[in-house]
């Protein structure tokens, strides 16, 4: 299981990777950058989900204490889950009133980090 948890961290960084060559709005806090002429991005991942960087980030918290056989490292993980999750939803809620484009896009992408799902 170990091995396999740690396999799983590369694709999980080539998806990184595809999300912030899509994406080159990130930003560590959530603001509109209008001096950037800030945009919804549809492409890529965004096509998929509408915060597919948190859905990686999610997997990789579970992926890192499995590899380490950590059951405290593995409390912590749903823990910061559970953060990336309110913090998807008040993204969310910021990009809907301030971002143009953002409710069409979120009316076409339905699911925030999991397809088919949520």
């Amino acid at each position: 299981m170990k091995i396999i948890a740690m396999l799983v961290h590369l694709p999980c960084f080539l998806f990184l990777g595809w999300v912030m060559r899509e994406n080159t709005f990130l930003s560590q806090v959530v603001k509109i950058d209008k001096g950037r002429d800030h945009q919804v991005v549809t492409t890529g991942p965004y096509a998929l989900v509408r915060h597919p960087m948190y859905t990686v980030v999610i997997v990789l918290l579970f992926a890192v204490p499995v590899a380490l056989g950590s059951r405290f490292a593995l409390i912590l993980a749903v823990f910061l889950t559970l953060l990336l999750i309110i913090r998807t939803y008040l993204e969310d809620r910021t990009l809907h009133a301030e971002l143009e484009g953002y409710p069409e896009y979120a009316k076409q992408t339905q699911y925030r980090l999991i397809p088919g799902i949520w």
